[in-house]
């Protein structure tokens, strides 16, 4: 083969190659795609994954997400109908239903989220601010979460709350969360579709007060923590005075019958003493007698005590004899 024809079919592969690679595309599970011509879609959507042809340099293939996709609002300041001030962060889930239509209104994920910030927003602002904040933190069900909790043998939970927190957690629920996020996703479905976009669901995925409000409820809270605190002092002291009581009770009780049991043998004792005395002096009077006389003379003097006596008397009997028995 001459140069020149390899140099031609050369340019003729590169040419094909090229047309090929133009002409060719690759539709994967998760994508829809579609066709346009100068910039307008022409055909239906392709749905199905596969290999699919398309007029090169003409034709342009437009790739969408088949998959759910994720929005995140940015927290607003809402007021709700009880007049407080919250912070709301919300999210939400959608797909891209018709890329036709996707493509002639919207064009691109990032204008879709930038519709979806108007549209969302409003709708979220407007739910919150027709329902009050119990509505909006409580779900429905809570009566069997209170039998669970008392089941559970947590009965005194409204201990640790205040009692506005528990008054509302007892009143009737009518609707809670659930249903208002239900009614978000109703309503906004009804402004998506003409934009070829479905709307999966809307979370709130946090709610708090606003930072004015947020403080007095922390101080609130922390007043209500200091009276629970309170309490439990005020029936601590109550208990520890009626143990120290009764303890005080007991030890007077046992000191009392120690005493009169200590009394009783002393008493048996002094008894016991006085009569081996008695039995032991009857047996002879006249040493009890002298013995008797000489613990008088050995107790008699005790520096405070004066005794003016006669000779004569009988306490000196054993005195006047000494001296006969000395002299002999």
């Amino acid at each position: 083969m001459k140069p020149s024809n390899l140099k031609f079919a050369a340019i003729g592969a590169v040419i094909l190659g090229i047309l090929a690679f133009n002409s060719f595309f690759v539709v994967n599970e998760t994508e829809q795609v579609v066709i346009t011509q100068f910039g307008k879609p022409v055909g239906e959507p392709i749905l199905d994954a596969g290999l699919h042809f398309k007029v090169p340099f003409i034709q342009n293939a437009n790739f969408f997400e088949k998959r759910i996709l994720k929005w995140d609002g940015q927290p607003n300041q809402i007021p709700t109908r009880d007049k407080k001030y919250i912070w709301v962060d919300v999210t939400a889930r959608w797909r891209i239903g018709d890329p036709l239509l996707f493509l002639q209104r919207v064009g691109t994920v990032t204008t879709a989220h930038s519709r979806l910030d108007g549209i969302i927003d409003s709708i979220v602002r407007n739910f919150v601010s027709n329902n009050e904040l119990v509505e909006l933190v409580r779900s429905e069900g809570w009566e069997d979460a209170e039998r669970m909790l008392e089941e559970a043998g947590i009965e005194d939970y409204r201990m640790v709350v205040s009692e506005e927190v528990v008054e509302e957690l007892e009143a009737p629920l009518i609707k809670g969360r659930e249903r208002i996020t239900r009614e978000m996703v109703a309503e906004a479905s009804k402004l998506l579709p003409q934009f070829g976009i479905e709307l999966e669901d809307i979370r709130i995925k946090r709610i708090n007060y606003v930072e004015t409000v947020q403080r007095q409820v922390f101080k609130r809270m922390i007043s209500e923590r200091k009276r629970i605190a309170a309490q439990y002092r005020s029936e601590g002291e109550g208990e520890r005075a009626a143990i120290l009581g009764q303890m005080e009770r007991e030890l007077a009780r046992i000191t009392s019958e120690a005493f009169r049991t200590a009394q009783e043998i002393r008493g048996g004792a002094d008894a016991e003493a006085t009569r081996v005395y008695a039995e032991a002096y009857g047996k002879n009077p006249e040493f009890f007698e002298l013995y008797r006389t000489f613990e008088f003379y050995k107790n008699s003097d005790n520096g405070n005590t004066s005794f003016i006596l006669s000779t004569d008397a009988d306490i000196f009997k054993y005195l006047k004899g000494s001296g006969e028995g000395l002299d002999r």
